[in-house]
């Protein structure tokens, strides 16, 4: 899976999850994004002109150094839609063994939702590289730091009440990479005026989660 690397490089994956928005913002904020650092953009299918953002958005060069996927993939046939499109990566809240071979058949990184140690080794066995962890908010950093222990080789992406001001400790606890929605790309910074903002709060978060790596 050639886009793993990317995907999970700057240890932060920004989720796009809005409502009533336009394709030009959703656009503008994929960029404010990726000039921040943020290395993998995740447009859900909740948000409306998803497929159209991400065939858009998703091929090579489009965002540099940045790549994009998709969200909320909840059965085999919107993977077959989104991977159709382009998208780089495809992202489950919930755990559908015939999306992770769809994906991996298409040689495309899946991180299906997982929250039991049972459910995430699971998916680890069906061919999943990395797994999130979903609703890690309901969990915490010490969940993931006590299921690694006797788990090392999973690879989990924390997702769902992942903060700014959380991300270094779930990176601490043993997280691959972070997963943030609503902390960082919220409608309010998704406006013309608060594109440097939110390529200010990205930078930001890149930098604490390089730090807590380091």
């Amino acid at each position: 899976m050639t886009d793993l690397p990317a995907l999970v490089g700057s240890g932060v994956i920004a989720v796009v999850r809005l409502g009533d928005t336009s394709q030009d913002r959703l656009r503008r904020a994929a960029a404010a994004l990726a000039a921040g650092g943020v290395g993998a953009v995740e447009i859900t299918l909740t948000t409306p002109g998803a497929l159209a953002a991400i065939a858009e958005l998703a091929p090579d060069g489009a965002l540099k150094g940045c790549v994009v996927g998709a969200g909320t993939v909840v059965d085999e046939q919107a993977a077959r839609e989104v991977i159709a499109r382009g998208a780089r990566f495809v992202v489950s809240p919930t755990f559908d063994r015939a999306v992770v071979r769809y994906c991996r058949d298409h040689d495309v990184p899946c991180l299906p939702g997982a929250l039991t140690p049972t459910e995430l080794l699971e998916a680890w066995r069906s061919g999943a590289r990395l797994v999130k962890l979903f609703p890690a908010g309901a969990v915490g950093p010490r969940y993931l730091r006590e299921v690694l222990a006797p788990l090392p080789f999973l690879r989990v992406v924390p997702s769902g009440g992942v903060s700014l001001e959380n991300a270094v400790e779930w990176i601490r606890a043993g997280a691959a990479a972070v997963s943030v929605g609503g902390a960082l790309v919220n409608p309010v910074l998704v406006t013309d005026e608060s594109w440097a903002e939110l390529t200010a709060r990205a930078r930001a978060l890149v930098q604490a989660v390089a730090g807590a790596r380091a």
